[in-house]
């Protein structure tokens, strides 16, 4: 017997209350609801044969990317290849982008989602689980084009219009269609108002645009979209971190780091993430963070040989190499050439390109080769989209990659690459960019007067 979701979509589901957990656990991961572990557990309980929801636990667990998860993803896998007969093609179409992902191969695990979107559009989890895959490989073209491709299945009234919506938002941002993804981020949060995801994608558009004040007034009072959150409320508090950095609140940062950013010493990928960049912003404005980088680095020193994501990689190689844990870093730089030369799936070749090229210049940055720090970083900046997660997180990289040719004097370069920054975030220059140039224009008239009284 099928039954339908609240996509009306089939699932082999035969228990009314099943459904219902069904139903409770995929509108939970929509909102990246911290519930949606609760519900996956108990629809195990009531129907641990389901060959769907084991398959779901592990993407799931793939998606936190974390090398000890990737176990219980296999684990997972397992459960739900011994029990897909009776499975319908939807359901299958979930377990085999599980085993991709487990393989390493993004770009096949999304195939398998699409395939899935192509006889059913309007399934938002299909669609979600699609957009978090080509979120993680850094496709904010394919993200565009999936979502819209399905975008006129989506009847007003359809359960799951603003999710999608929310994701639409995100790509648009994504992809530069800044003035569309805000107006398309505030239509999701009117219809599913525990959207954290659009929501987020609006707080990038201020990011991009430069406009910090509205960025910080639009999160004002609206933190009931992200309180019910997993982790991922922390990454809307660091959004909001940085609209404080870019307005000069560097105190008020560092205690929105203390209070919410950091305030469970995880390490998830993520949060690490978070908690990296931001003190590494802080720091090239001047900011005194303290002993902050040491808890950091002490996770980071368990994560070297992870190789899930090179977008965690580089995050863990931040704080390593910011304590100048050499032994370490040795680990870490060691097993990303081996992955590289391997560069057998998606992810190995991610670590290949843009992976090797960013590490070396992070840990030249560490060790003050700032010369050596922007040649690396410099190669490797054209392939960083490849390295996964969004624009504004990436910018830890591009700042560093111009803070090491500002020390290193090679300010024509940095120029170029301060204009090429703005020209991507439509002509907005934020308070970042402004002070590089500024710096640049001190350095000139220093070298003039200096030449005029040689």
């Amino acid at each position: 017997m099928s039954r339908n979701d609240l996509f009306d979509q089939p699932v082999t589901l035969t228990e009314a209350a099943a459904v219902e957990e069904w139903n409770a656990m995929i509108r939970a991961f929509l909102a990246h609801g911290a519930a949606t572990p609760v519900h996956l557990g108990k629809l195990l309980e009531r129907a641990p044969d389901h060959a769907a929801t084991h398959g779901l636990k592990g993407l799931f667990y793939a998606l936190l990317g974390r090398r000890e998860l990737m176990a219980e993803a296999a684990g997972a896998l397992e459960m739900a290849e011994a029990r897909l007969e009776g499975a319908n093609a939807r359901e299958r179409g979930f377990v085999v982008a599980l085993r991709h992902v487990l393989a390493g191969e993004t770009t096949r695990a999304i195939a398998a989602l699409e395939a899935i979107l192509a006889t059913a559009p309007a399934d938002t989890l299909a669609m979600k689980l699609g957009h978090a895959l080509r979120f993680i490989i850094g496709d904010g073209t394919g993200m565009r084009a999936s979502i819209e491709a399905v975008l006129p299945q989506y009847a007003d009234d359809h359960a799951g219009r603003g999710y999608l919506l929310g994701c639409h938002a995100f790509a648009l941002e994504e992809t530069g269609e800044y003035a569309r993804a805000a107006l398309t981020g505030r239509a999701a949060l009117t219809l599913a108002p525990d959207d954290a995801w659009g929501l987020h994608a609006v707080a990038h558009v201020h990011d991009m645009t430069a406009d910090a004040r509205g960025g910080l007034d639009w999160l004002e009072g609206r933190e009931a979209a992200w309180a019910h959150c997993n982790n991922f409320r922390f990454h809307v508090w660091w959004h909001k971190a940085l609209m404080m950095l870019d307005l000069g609140q560097h105190d008020a940062a560092l205690a929105l780091y203390d209070s919410d950013i950091r305030a469970e010493k995880t390490d998830d990928y993520r949060d690490i993430s978070n908690a990296t960049s931001l003190l590494s912003r802080l720091e090239l404005e001047g900011v005194d963070v303290g002993d902050r980088w040491e808890e950091l680095a002490d996770l980071s020193e368990t994560r070297t040989e992870d190789g899930c994501l090179i977008f965690a990689d580089l995050h863990y190689l931040l704080a390593l190499s910011h304590e100048n844990r050499d032994d370490a870093i040795a680990r870490m730089m060691a097993r990303l050439g081996a992955d590289a030369a391997r560069a057998g799936n998606d992810v190995e070749k991610r670590m290949a390109v843009p992976g090797l090229n960013a590490a070396r210049g992070l840990e030249a940055f560490g060790d003050g080769d700032y010369g050596l720090a922007f040649a690396a970083l410099s190669t490797a900046r054209p392939h960083m989209q490849g390295a996964g997660g969004s624009h504004a997180q990436r910018d830890v990289f591009e700042r560093l990659t111009i803070d090491a040719g500002l020390r290193a004097g090679r300010f024509a370069d940095v120029e170029a690459i301060l204009a090429d920054r703005t020209a991507r975030r439509g002509g907005h220059e934020d308070g970042y960019a402004a002070a590089r140039r500024q710096m640049i224009a001190r350095a000139g008239q220093t070298a003039c007067a200096h030449g005029a009284t040689g």
